[in-house]
């Protein structure tokens, strides 16, 4: 049996010598790259927070601490080591462990999350909560780096800084470079500031300070002192103007100083973050080698890290390279993403015309709005999110967009299920709630070639928000024909197959389905009529009426 089969609990972990836990993350980093060869997945993230998870479980107590990782990409090492390891092979399958934290899941997951930036403001409700119930335990929330770029996060961070409660926020920095010598000055500050000497001395000086002559301008000198010498060394001047205490950056790989960073703020009253640095993909190297392609990566080959691609592109990739060539013919078009630069189709977008492409952050309300701003100011702004997250911009899209009739571009990708991802990331409300926006259109393809004609078609209509809606699939075509697109008339179907009994209306991936039931119809003596919709919004209210009026 290997060590990590035996951990049952976090409380498991507290028993472990040095040397286990270092076998024990050996372990850890195996299982993730071998169960995600099988199942896909977040892989990158996931290795790179190894030891931060142990550090966290071996000071901490869960479920009676709460920690709470934000998105989630960031969490399969806190489930192996919370009860989950006999399960985990069953991640992102039907009835098996998903690949996010899930409350109906373990009670060490005392919050899904799956969209971004929502971790701090999840932990402060824990923590107001705590309080009022008069309990006594630690709440802790783990945010990326980028997580951070969303504006809900530094909300979060402004509401809890205001509110005093105690809280720790680990900010896990992926992403930012810092030399040897600042790295080692930085955790010796850390062990310095986080030590009881050194607040008490503080406080001692604090209380000096204030009871001498002229005692105010004293501590605002001292007060702005330590600020100049803090901003030096250390980035967290902005954390301490939001009321938090700031200690870091930090190996995020030395288990060591982890545990004995989180022993000392386990005694602050108030709320504190700690900076820790990490490294994705840590410990395989066609990960550390390449992080962008292995932070959410399909099935691969754990011995050379090679992935399993399908013959036939994504509806993705048609994306991408149709908003290369309308960049191409219209100079005013540009792409914006929020932190899916690579997912979303638009890697030659923005090696093609890096000063044209706008990647706002998880930042999809701003993303939207700031599309709004670049149409009202003449560009045509190619818009690309995932459905489950153009949901944030609901306001903006209403707001900003709509109302002002400004022509804006929206690729919502991801639309409908998708699968292994579960139902927080499902693109399935995108219809509802963007045909309900006055002055939206709304289309989705059957096959490659009419995404291509759609999306040149949104180019071209010239007012108004346009949505071209496409799932995570391949597209139905081994390549697309080199053709001219062809602009399609705003509001209009396409008629597949004619017949006189029943009319079966379809949309997008649904077509090719009503197109085998049409033929299964006949062979039972019912000829049905199958129409493409193609639009969502306007309808083709003649087709419809029509076909209600007068049968198929």
């Amino acid at each position: 049996m290997s060590l990590l089969e035996r951990i049952a609990s976090p409380a498991d972990l507290k028993t472990l010598s040095r040397a286990q836990l270092d076998q024990l993350a050996t372990e850890m980093r195996h299982v993730i790259v071998q169960t995600v060869a099988r199942r896909a997945g977040h892989l990158a993230p996931n290795l790179g927070i190894v030891e931060l998870t142990l550090a966290l479980h071996r000071v901490f107590d869960s479920p009676r601490d709460k920690i709470i990782f934000d998105v989630g990409h960031q969490s399969y090492p806190h489930k192996l080591l919370t009860g989950r390891v006999e399960r985990f092979d069953s991640l992102r399958s039907l009835g098996g462990i998903a690949g996010y934290p899930s409350r109906a899941e373990s009670e060490h997951d005392p919050f899904g999350t799956c969209h971004g930036s929502t971790s701090i403001s999840a932990a402060l409700g824990f923590a107001v909560a705590r309080d009022l119930r008069g309990e006594d335990h630690h709440v802790i929330a783990v945010i990326g780096d980028g997580a951070l770029t969303g504006g809900m996060a530094f909300e979060g961070l402004n509401n809890a800084g205001e509110l005093g409660k105690r809280l720790i926020v680990v900010l896990n920095d992926n992403e930012w470079s810092i030399s040897p010598n600042v790295g080692a000055i930085a955790r010796y500050l850390t062990k310095l500031t986080t030590s009881r000497l050194y607040r008490a001395f503080e406080k001692d000086v604090w209380e000096l300070l204030g009871k001498l002559p002229r005692g105010a301008k004293a501590r605002t000198l001292a007060h702005r002192i330590k600020e100049g010498l803090q901003s030096l060394v250390v980035p967290g001047l902005l954390f301490e103007e939001l009321g938090f205490k700031y200690f870091g950056p930090i190996d995020g790989h030395d288990l060591d100083v982890l545990q004995e960073t989180f022993s000392d703020l386990k005694r602050f009253e108030g709320p504190t973050l700690l900076h820790v640095m990490t490294r994705k993909g840590r410990g395989y190297a066609p990960a550390e080698s390449d992080a962008g392609t292995f932070h959410g990566v399909g099935v691969f080959d754990p011995e050379t890290g090679l992935t399993s691609k399908s013959a036939r592109p994504t509806y993705t990739q048609v994306f991408g390279d149709t908003a290369v060539e309308i960049a191409a013919a219209i100079p005013e078009a540009v792409a914006v993403t929020a932190a899916m630069t690579d997912n979303t189709g638009l890697k030659s977008f923005a090696r093609k015309f890096p000063e044209r492409f706008f990647d706002v952050g998880m930042a999809e309300e701003h993303g939207v709005t700031f599309s709004g701003g670049l149409a009202a100011a003449g560009l045509l702004p190619i818009t690309a999110i995932y459905s489950t997250f153009l949901q944030r911009g609901f306001d903006q899209l209403i707001h900003d967009i709509a109302v002002q009739e400004l022509h804006v571009v929206l690729a919502v990708d991801r639309a409908g299920l998708v699968g292994e991802d579960g139902a927080p990331q499902h693109g399935c409300f995108d219809v509802g709630y963007l045909r309900m926006i006055p002055g939206m259109t709304l289309m989705q393809p059957r096959n490659g070639e009419e995404l291509r004609d759609m999306l040149w078609t949104a180019a071209r209509h010239g007012r108004g928000p346009v949505a071209v809606r496409y799932p995570r699939a391949s597209i139905p075509e081994e390549k697309l024909a080199p053709r001219e697109p062809r602009l399609i008339p705003i509001g209009t179907s396409e008629t597949l197959r004619a017949g006189g009994d029943v009319a079966l209306i379809a949309l997008g991936t649904l077509v090719a389905p009503a197109l085998a039931a049409a033929e299964t119809l006949e062979t039972q003596g019912i000829k049905a009529t199958v129409v493409n919709a193609r639009f969502v919004c306007p309808l083709d209210e003649r087709m419809v009426l029509g076909r209600a009026r007068w049968g198929a």
